[in-house]
């Protein structure tokens, strides 16, 4: 977002690159009612304005910076030869590459398998992974429906972690409703939000139902604080004032859905089985400690003696229709992959496509299966909406995203032909979450809030003058901007074939003697054409000062570009 970043790059000394820059970014772009939501369209809802099948590369780069964990050559060239829609199928098709399973391979053969291992096996799949849709807008879930192992009780599960990393990602392409379910009944969302072995209201005892999952399953994952218009927007009652979707009586009621689960493998609701299968198989009701009172929320009424797998059922069905879902969860998707300020018919056009479970591709498929919360018609929206695909929109300071920490080195990894992602050399990317690296690790949020809110706005800046949010903000500190440059920096220049996350800049120190034509080669892979010729030039000018014709400095001038391209306003906005 132009205009609300400021660059201030010092002079670059020869021979030294203790101060390559200083990267200053001074400020950036600044939920229902009960009823279930209206029938959805039959058929598949086609974008107001058509989206080509066909891209060039700058588009296509473009396309996939916010489609994938970033993309290099050869899936820029890729995209062009294919074409969107088949693109799209493509990746609809391609099988999911498992967590879980890497983790239960090490288990077995005692290799470590704790937090570290865990953020290892993101990273792997974040870079080498071929399901790069799927992966992608697992994470961008993973931001709404968050657990994190750096809760204790998570760090100490691997396996029930994994598993739940491995239901983001099938999640990603899936279908909403499912992945309600699946979070509902994993081993680690239970621990985080502390409904495991749950037991209904005992009043001998003063033993009442816990509500942290009632509360968060409303508020984040499914229809949020406030309703909602189908674009977004909010409802108002008749002084103008917003709604509220839910009060403390419908946590209660809710609360009481939630009671009767426990470890699968277990003939004992207070035990876990003694099988690595209890930290990952789908949890188990045990109806004698589910509530059999009656449950009312939200319009939904659950008789009583309701048996707990259906009262769960018809709790998730009421939440998964309401009308607020689509529109709340589509709004959230859209800042996470393309833009933090998508316009009101931006979204409904998103919500309409989650509704209608379809979403028609450029060359007449459809992405889904016709039924409500197909994430295939989401995802397609998302990247395909005209908003998203508008390439004039690269110079609207209201439009776009901080680009996140974890997406700006994945991407370096990707475009650059990184091969082993293990972190025995490379420990420090086993928790990228302090200020002093990424303060971002996947997976490590603080909260059930994730790192930063949707609605987050930067306090004095630019942006929020202009009544704009930046979630992404919330994380970036002069601590971070700094500890973000030295991150990269000890990367970028990682040239020994002896350890890990070694990139391979063959083509680039074959441009390393002609600057001009290495930076407009790195701003079609990094920057997808869209740098500034004000930093166009001084990152020329730097790698002209560098000097020297030897190999050793062809490969200095070569990091140089790519840290200083990796650190400008042009992307660390994501446009």
């Amino acid at each position: 977002m132009r205009g609300v970043f400021s660059c201030v790059t010092g002079a670059v000394a020869k021979g030294s690159l203790a101060a390559v820059l200083a990267l200053l970014m001074s400020a950036c772009f600044g939920s229902g009612s009960g009823d279930n939501d209206a029938e959805a369209p039959s058929t598949p809802v086609t974008p107001p304005t058509a989206v080509g099948d066909v891209m060039t590369s700058a588009e296509a780069a473009r396309f996939l910076s916010q489609a994938t964990f970033g993309p290099g050559e050869d899936d820029i060239d890729e995209l062009v030869a294919m074409g969107v829609s088949a693109w799209f199928q493509a990746e609809f098709s391609k099988p999911q590459e498992s967590i879980l399973q890497d983790v239960l391979i090490s288990e077995r053969s005692g290799e470590e398998t704790g937090p570290g291992a865990l953020s290892e096996a993101f990273w792997s799949r974040a870079i080498l992974s071929d399901d790069q849709l799927r992966q992608r807008m697992g994470f961008a879930l993973s931001q709404i429906f968050v657990a994190s192992f750096s809760d204790s009780g998570l760090a100490e599960r691997p396996v029930a972690m994994a598993n739940y990393m491995d239901i983001m990602s099938a999640g990603g392409l899936g279908n909403y409703r499912q992945t309600l379910e699946n979070v509902t009944y994993s081993p680690a969302m239970a621990i985080f939000l502390t409904y495991l072995q749950n037991q209904k209201a005992d009043e001998e005892r003063e033993v009442v139902p816990d509500e942290n999952y009632a509360r968060e399953v409303m508020q984040l994952f499914t229809i949020g604080l406030l309703e909602l218009q189908p674009n977004g927007d909010l409802r108002l009652d008749g002084g103008g004032d917003p709604i509220e979707t839910y009060d403390n009586v419908d946590v209660t009621e809710l609360a009481k859905v939630f009671t009767g689960l426990s470890w699968a493998e277990s003939d004992n609701f207070f035990s876990r089985g003694e099988t690595v299968g209890a930290e990952y198989l789908p949890l188990v009701m045990f109806d004698e400690q589910h509530s059999a009172e009656p449950k009312s929320f939200l319009g939904t009424n659950i008789p009583a003696n309701t048996p707990g797998e259906q009262s769960i059922a018809m709790a998730l069905d009421a939440l998964y229709n309401h009308a607020n879902t689509p529109a709340f969860i589509s709004r959230q998707l859209i800042q996470r992959l393309v833009t933090s300020n998508p316009s009101s018919a931006y979204v409904g056009r998103v919500a309409n496509a989650f509704r209608s479970g379809s979403f028609a591709l450029p060359d007449g498929s459809v992405a889904g299966n016709g039924v409500r919360g197909d994430m295939r018609a989401v995802a397609a929206a998302i990247l395909l909406d005209p908003e998203a695909r508008d390439t004039t929109r690269v110079n609207d300071p209201a439009f776009g995203k901080i680009r996140e920490p974890v997406l700006r080195f994945t991407h370096w990894a990707r475009a650059f032909g990184v091969e082993d992602t293990r972190t025995e050399d490379a420990e420090v990317l086993r928790n990228t979450a302090r200020p002093s690296t990424l303060n971002q690790q996947a997976y490590r949020s603080p909260s059930v809030f994730n790192f930063y809110r949707p609605g987050f706005v930067a306090p004095g800046t630019v942006s929020a003058d202009q009544g704009l949010v930046a979630p992404e903000l919330q994380i970036t500190t002069g601590s971070s901007i700094t500890g973000y440059a030295n991150f990269m920096e000890s990367f970028i220049f990682r040239d020994s074939e002896s350890v890990n996350y070694v990139a391979d800049y063959t083509e680039e120190l074959a441009l390393a003697n002609d600057p001009a034509a290495l930076v407009d080669h790195l701003d079609a892979i990094l920057t997808y054409g869209s740098l500034r010729g004000e930093s166009r030039s001084r990152i020329i000018a730097a790698i002209e000062a560098a000097g020297g014709a030897g190999e050793e400095q062809r490969q200095r001038r070569v990091g140089l570009a790519i840290l200083m391209m990796m650190n400008s306003p042009d992307y660390i906005t994501q446009r």
